[in-house]
């Protein structure tokens, strides 16, 4: 109640004062701290600057972001406002002060609010002293006052009997729950005691005087380390000494500890060495240690009467005397082909010692290799590495590896290696593999169970290089087991089981796995080659191995007409081609390949490829009569070709020039002699035979009279007048004269026709130069029509026929023969050229007796022109 009288005064106060002094708002008390679940009062004042429009009613409180509500209120005058709030349990909050008006807020003033408690005493007060350097104490504070609290610490010297000293007290301040005092202010003691006050806005509290005597709560600086050395000739033994910090209370004894562990090994060993006040070093032997190991050394102190450990010295390292190495190394080998010269590679590879302790530090390897039955022959390599390739020929050859360090050599480790030409027999019958969740295990079967001994050999299958793989000896077992962590997964191992016979290793049992498996990397490529009509041949290549990710179980063979259904075939791991039947023809398939393995499938890329429309059957069934109607007319056209002279014969025979005969003698000298025949030939250049009209006969079968020949030397020189006529008329068809002779008988090769009522007539086709003389036409009707006045006039022709009877009788040959005619000679000019003059005759044959009143006989025109060579 006194406490709210003093501030209502002050607030009435500085409502009054001078305007100058006055901020615009100002909130009373600023940034208070109150004591948890007390009641909150706070007063905001407004500046001149806010009235007289505004006033303390205007003015309106928040707690953190939250409206106080109007019961809380106090109004003191019109500018300044209060607030009271109960049981504030806030450890920290913000209160606000604002103006209300016109319906808008305006933040005036605000300040932090902290609620706590007030300290506790201090407690469980302790202390550590650094000899003439620092004494440091700690105590408990209690509960958290979440308020700015204060610690003093008090060192008061006291009496033997527990009385204080004048003047010998030293204090120190802090805010947390730690002091400590400096040199010069820490003088030993043998009797203090130690006190902590606690204050803060809400009160205080102090501790008692508690006695700690200095000596007992000591603490120095750990030893020194000098030396941690060997002694020569002694073995499993070590020597340390170490120097005491200078700053120990007098006329105190100490103990000292040495710490002591070998670097293969996390499990240290004490020693504990007594020194007296007086003794400013102190050393030790290490004994019990294992030959050739280093080991790790430090030392800390403290005094008799003291609570306190010095920190442990620095570490340092030793290593005791080596001792020659007690066990074999671990020896392998892989032998490669014998190479064209006889000779072969054999990698020999060992792992280092695994004696524990190790007797020393291995120098290095010595390598000693021999053929079997020549010892003699012994030869040595030094190496400092794990590994060596021996070049040996095809003797079998027994080799040693030993160890060595500074104190000796290790027993041999010895392998035999076979001839080239050596065989093992296969004591191993079987092997399988598998894995639990954490190993990898290898179980085999022995025909022989004398055999006590095997080689495990693992590694990946991709691996090339020899020295890349791994082995383990095993003994009176045919059971091996590995950690997991020591494959790589989804990698292919190759894993052998060796059965040795003492030095001697026998043929080997070898399988592949997979310690874990996942779906192929990628798939198969199909080559689709070249489909035929109803299938196609697909094809693939085994996925490499590093993508398999597992044993290829089989392969799954996708097709899908185009706009049909897709289908699947699926065939065994070792088939690399498979030939999809029942395809339709003339479609485009797509197709593709999924390899799978036990923990899934990988699909390749997808092909398309277009079946025939025909296949090879088709197209046999088509081109096989096609070829043979071609061979068959080929064939005919080369017999054509061949027996062109007797086809010709047979179907077109050649009719003989009666001109060309040398039975009898023609009158054709007359009739070339013709000057209109001459200036005919002369003038012609050519001779166009298809400008040539042949008549054919049309006279009366029924006439069955005897034929007559016309006089030739008379028909000639008829035939020549009438067609001097023709031509110098320019007629393009020629008549029959009055005495039925035939107008035109200058052809090359006429025909005779004998008729019934023994009359012939003579078909000529005149040679007239095709430049000058138009085709010349006989027409049918007048042939006939001659034919018939012919029959009018026969007796005209008597005598004639008379005179050719007469000729027949005499003649020893006919004539007429029906024989080819090989040339015919025509008219030619003298310009035209020597080939064609020069011509040869076709060669006379005998004719048979010409037979009167018979007919059908065959017989040939006589040419009407001469060879140009008769000029």
């Amino acid at each position: 109640m006194f406490n709210c009288l003093i501030w209502m005064f002050v607030l009435l106060c500085s409502s009054a004062s001078d305007e100058n002094s006055i901020r615009d708002a100002d909130i009373f008390p600023s940034s208070p701290e109150i004591e948890r679940g007390s009641t909150l009062k706070l007063f905001c004042i407004l500046g001149k600057r806010y009235t007289p429009d505004r006033n303390a009613s205007h003015i309106i409180w928040k707690l953190n972001h939250e409206l106080i509500p109007q019961e809380n209120y106090n109004i003191v005058n019109e500018t300044v406002s209060g607030i009271t709030i109960h049981n504030f349990t806030y450890s920290k909050a913000h209160v606000k002060c604002f103006t209300k008006y016109l319906g808008k807020e305006q933040l005036l003033v605000h300040t932090e609010v902290k609620s706590g408690f007030p300290p506790d005493t201090p407690g469980n007060i302790s202390c550590i002293y650094y000899f003439d350097a620092e004494l440091t104490c700690t105590w408990t504070s209690g509960r958290e006052t979440n308020l700015t609290t204060n610690y003093t610490l008090y060192r008061k010297m006291m009496t033997e009997g527990r009385m204080p000293l004048p003047n010998t007290v030293f204090s120190c301040q802090s805010k947390t729950e730690s002091c400590s005092f400096y040199y010069p202010d820490t003088p030993y003691s043998s009797s203090s005691c130690f006190q902590v006050k606690a204050e803060n806005v809400l009160g205080e509290a102090s501790s008692d005087c508690v006695p700690i005597p200095l000596e007992k709560i000591e603490k120095f600086e750990p030893p020194e380390i000098l030396s941690v050395k060997k002694i020569t000739g002694i073995k499993q033994l070590l020597t340390v000494t170490w120097k005491m910090p200078e700053k120990i209370i007098p006329s105190q004894d100490l103990i000292c500890q040495v710490q002591y562990r070998n670097l293969y090994s996390n499990f240290s060993e004490f020693v504990t060495v007594p020194l007296n006040f007086a003794e400013k070093t102190g050393s030790c032997n290490l004994t019990g240690l294992w030959d050739s190991t280093e080991y790790s050394v430090a030392i800390r102190c403290i005094s008799v009467v003291s609570v306190f450990w010095s920190e442990w010295s620095r570490g340092k390292t030793a290593r005791t005397e080596e001792e020659a190495p007690s066990e074999k190394v671990d020896l392998w080998r892989v032998i490669e082909s014998s190479h064209p010269a006889g000779s072969r590679s054999v990698h020999l590879m060992w792992k280092a010692l695994n004696s524990f302790p190790p007797s020393g530090r291995i120098l290095g390897y010595k390598i000693q290799y021999f053929p079997e039955h020549n010892a003699a022959l012994k030869m040595t390599n030094i190496t400092t590495d794990k590994k060596i390739i021996l070049l040996l020929n095809e003797e079998a050859y027994i080799i040693s590896v030993t160890a060595y360090n500074s104190a000796g050599n290790s027993p041999e480790a010895i392998l035999r290696i076979p001839s080239t030409d050596e065989k093992t027999s296969q004591v191993v019958e079987t092997v399988r593999t598998f894995t639990t969740n954490e190993e990898v295990v290898v179980e085999w079967i022995a025909s022989e169970p004398e055999v006590t001994e095997y080689v495990v050999e693992w590694y990946e299958e991709v691996e090339t290089d020899p020295f890349g793989r791994a082995w383990q000896y095993v003994s009176n077992s045919t059971h091996w087991k590995s950690n997991k962590k020591n494959f790589k997964p989804f990698i292919c191992y190759n894993i052998s089981v060796y059965p040795l016979y003492g030095n001697k290793v026998a043929a080997p049992y070898s399988i592949q796995t997979y310690v874990q498996e996942k779906k192929p990397s990628e798939g198969p490529v199909a080559d689709t080659g070249i489909p035929g009509k109803n299938e196609v041949t697909i094809k693939w290549k085994e996925i490499s191995k590093d993508k398999r990710n597992g044993f290829i179980s089989n392969y799954t063979i996708f097709y899908k007409p185009e706009e049909g259904k897709e289908l699947n075939e699926t065939v065994n791991s070792d088939v690399l081609q498979y030939r999809l039947k029942s395809l339709q023809a003339n479609t485009q398939y797509t197709v593709y390949i999924m390899a799978s393995n036990e923990a899934g499938g990988t699909s390749g890329e997808p092909k398309t490829f277009k079946t025939l429309k025909f296949n090879k059957e088709d197209i046999i069934f088509i081109a096989l009569p096609v070829g043979l109607s071609m061979l068959f007319l080929l064939g005919l056209w080369i017999t054509c070709i061949l027996k062109k002279h007797a086809l010709k014969k047979a179907c077109w025979p050649d009719i003989p020039n009666p001109a060309e005969s040398i039975a009898v003698e023609w009158p054709l000298d007359a009739s070339m002699k013709n000057s209109f025949l001459k200036g005919v030939t002369s003038e012609a250049k050519t001779i166009d035979f298809e400008d040539v009209s042949v008549l054919e006969h049309c006279l009366p079968e029924e006439s069955q009279e005897g034929s007559l020949l016309m006089n030739c030397e008379n028909h000639v020189s008829e035939c020549t007048d009438i067609n001097a006529k023709g031509m110098i008329n320019g007629e393009k068809k020629i008549l029959y004269n009055e005495e039925n002779e035939v107008a035109k008988c200058f052809s090359p090769s006429m025909p005779y026709i004998i008729t019934d009522q023994d009359t012939r007539s003579q078909m000529h086709s005149a040679l007239i130069p095709v430049k000058e003389i138009q085709p010349i036409e006989v027409l049918e009707d007048d042939l006939c029509e001659s034919q018939q006045t012919s029959v009018k006039n026969e007796d005209s022709y008597n005598e004639e026929v008379l005179k050719l009877e007469d000729f027949s009788e005499k003649a020893m040959f006919n004539p007429y023969l029906k024989n080819s005619v090989k040339t015919r000679e025509f008219l030619i000019s003298e310009n035209l050229p020597e080939h064609s003059k020069n011509e040869p005759k076709s060669q006379s044959t005998v004719l048979p007796p010409f037979q009167q009143n018979v007919t059908g006989q065959s017989y040939v025109t006589l040419d009407m022109f001469g060879l140009a060579a008769a000029h």
